[in-house]
């Protein structure tokens, strides 16, 4: 046979990048409506060496593997760069980002519209679940840090790594 018939299927991928310094349930939303969506979603963790974060990239990655494992279709990276260049390196054409608000849109309009012209990655934007549309790693570490309740604005294990970080006696 040949012509389209005879190709192999093509794998849908996706790419849902950040910092995720924690991840929080509203990323995990996000990361869980596209990996309904794609075949794959990787979950790219940025590296930005000249911003501290309150979690190593490593303890990141670990996390987000632990909280994502259900299902079965996320792969968690590092990343060190430009975005584009994840995507070209694993033959990915979409970024998957969540909008909590009209404010997040003109960044991320911007940054869309870059990546575009650069590679022709497309950039596809999710509305926030609107229980999660005030969320924010910063905010979450900041509660966490005073000893505010964050266990409903993150998964378990990340709660229990928050208060191992933050709470050290």
């Amino acid at each position: 046979m040949t012509g389209p018939e005879s190709e192999e299927p093509q794998v849908r991928r996706a790419v849902c990048p950040g910092s995720f310094d924690p991840i929080t349930n509203g990323h995990l939303d996000i990361i869980a409506r596209a990996s309904r969506l794609y075949d794959e979603v990787y979950v790219a963790v940025m590296i930005n060496q000249s911003k501290k974060g309150l979690f190593e990239v490593e303890e990141r990655l670990e996390l987000i593997r632990r909280v994502t494992a259900e299902y079965g279709n996320v792969k968690v990276e590092a990343f060190h760069g430009l975005l584009v260049d994840f995507c070209k390196q694993r033959d990915i054409p979409a970024i998957v980002k969540g909008l909590r608000a009209v404010s997040d849109f003109d960044y991320e309009l911007q940054m869309a519209q870059m990546n575009n012209g650069l590679s022709g990655v497309e950039t596809l934007f999710v509305p926030t679940n609107p229980t999660y549309s005030f969320l924010s790693s910063s905010l979450v570490k900041e509660v966490a840090t005073w000893g505010g309740d964050v266990s409903h604005l993150v998964p378990p294990a990340v709660l229990e790594a928050l208060n191992e970080r933050l709470h050290k006696d």
